[in-house]
């Protein structure tokens, strides 16, 4: 490789899984952290640690100046941003470049083309991938109305920068664009410092499935494969899985394609991800966007590939060509990933900060854990309140189910609050089972008969 010691600019558990990654190739780490993560797994696992700043984001993990300079006076010439934070601005990737510093991610350049979305739709009608009917940007309530009546109700207004769901609003007439117009262009403005909307046709049936690539930067791409990630809430996933199973084998094989192709026609670099609606009632799939970076979810995808995914990251990232072939990798298996988050279903999911007083992750066969949690260890409240990931990995669908509900029932998280009985709720759930859910199914069928349930 051509660097030696890389700067870990992330925290919680993705900071855990880069770290490990280096150590696997040998590779020196420093962690930046902020106050509140000075005393981490993740700073225990490093190197060396680098204190940012104080505990708010903004003076710590989303500096760009700051990390770059903490990487620069610790002799780092590599930087990985994880996901999240700064790993999808330009302009944290520009400033590795002006500093020697290699980028364990796209080209700054690329960044910018798929980070707006608008400009990645762009990109994909130019690759012919196909797109949800939609427009350019908006920029007035009327104009809004205007596209929606065009594009016929439903729609759906969309920041034209971000992701997460921050910035979106389903609009089903012209009083719906009135009052949700302002509020999501806010939204987008204080998530992402871009108030810019524009106007999609809303997908009333839809899974999400996305196609995960690798991209020398030299004209070599790769998939591994296709993942559901339709159990979501408020637009965040809640639940993962691989391969996605509900969705044709010829629409997948066709998405994947259109990722590949999507990625050619930009020289992509290094791990990304190509997100897709599939619409059941069309049995027709549509471009959501691209996300420049890894994901969340990328664990379901290397267990049924056996493919380290972050390692393959860090090789790319040193000028390393692909070490694989398409025809190498091969889907074994299926895998499934909840996200356990220290919230309060019950209390619309109100966050749950404090002290871990007991941390019993289960064991056995095909599960795996991916956190920086610990007996003892406090959970801040500035952060995103996931806590850590729990994945499993099955012959068939059915068995990785039923190894994900054995998994819940054995995890003992004390001190607390977590959404682990509802993951258990959901994976046990007819609909889930049978594969008969859309994008919606968790807000409009699985909430209410969990609160009915609950009694809450």
């Amino acid at each position: 490789m051509n660097f030696s010691r890389v700067f870990v600019a992330n925290r919680g558990e993705i900071a855990v899984r880069v770290l490990r990654a280096c150590r696997a190739l040998g590779l020196e780490t420093v962690i930046g952290v902020s106050d509140a993560d000075r005393h981490s797994s993740g700073a225990r696992l490093a190197d060396r640690v680098v204190v940012l700043g104080p505990a708010p984001s903004k003076d710590s993990y989303l500096n760009p100046n700051l990390i770059v300079a903490a990487a620069m006076g610790s002799g780092c010439n590599a930087l990985h941003p994880g996901y999240g934070f700064l790993s999808e601005r330009a302009e944290l990737a520009d400033l590795c470049s002006e500093s020697d510093i290699a980028f364990v991610g796209p080209t700054a350049d690329t960044i910018r083309q798929v980070g707006d979305k608008i400009s990645a739709r762009e990109l994909a009608q130019a690759a012919n991938v196909p797109l949800v009917p939609g427009t350019g940007e908006v920029t007035t309530v009327e104009a809004a109305k205007s596209a929606a009546n065009d594009l016929e109700y439903p729609v759906v207004l969309k920041a034209t920068a971000g992701g997460g769901g921050r910035g979106m609003a389903v609009a089903r007439s012209d009083e719906d664009i009135a009052k949700n117009f302002d509020a999501a262009s806010l939204e987008a403005e204080e998530a992402f410092g871009d108030g810019t909307l524009y106007v999609e046709r809303f997908v009333e049936n839809a899974r999400h499935v996305e196609i995960q690539i690798l991209g020398d930067g030299n004209g070599a791409i790769l998939h591994f494969g296709d993942r559901d990630c339709s159990a979501q809430r408020r637009y965040q996933k809640v639940v993962e899985e691989a391969p996605a199973t509900a969705v044709p084998n010829d629409i997948r094989e066709d998405m994947r394609a259109a990722a590949v192709r999507l990625a050619e026609s930009i020289n992509y670099r290094n791990a990304g991800t190509v997100e897709f609606l599939y619409d059941q009632n069309r049995n027709a799939f549509y471009f959501i966007e691209v996300n420049a970076r890894i994901q969340v979810e990328h664990p379901v995808t290397e267990e049924i590939t056996g493919v380290d995914l972050v390692a393959q990251q860090l090789k790319i990232a040193a000028g390393e060509p692909l070490s694989l072939t398409q025809d190498m990798i091969n889907l074994s298996g299926h895998a499934i990933e909840c996200r356990i988050n220290a919230e309060m279903p019950g209390r619309d999911f109100a966050p749950s900060p404090g002290q871990i007083t007991a941390w019993l992750p289960p064991v056995g066969d095909g599960i795996r854990i991916d956190s920086h949690c610990e007996q003892g260890y406090t959970v801040p409240p500035y952060y995103d309140s996931m806590i850590g990931k729990l994945i499993v990995h099955g012959t068939t669908r059915a068995q990785a189910i039923s190894r994900m509900r054995g998994a819940l029932a054995d995890f003992r998280i004390d001190g607390i609050h977590t959404n682990t009985h509802l993951q258990a709720f959901l994976v046990g759930h007819q609909d889930f089972k049978n594969n008969k859910i859309d994008t919606r199914w968790l807000e409009r069928t699985l909430l209410p008969a969990y609160t009915k349930v609950m009694g809450v």
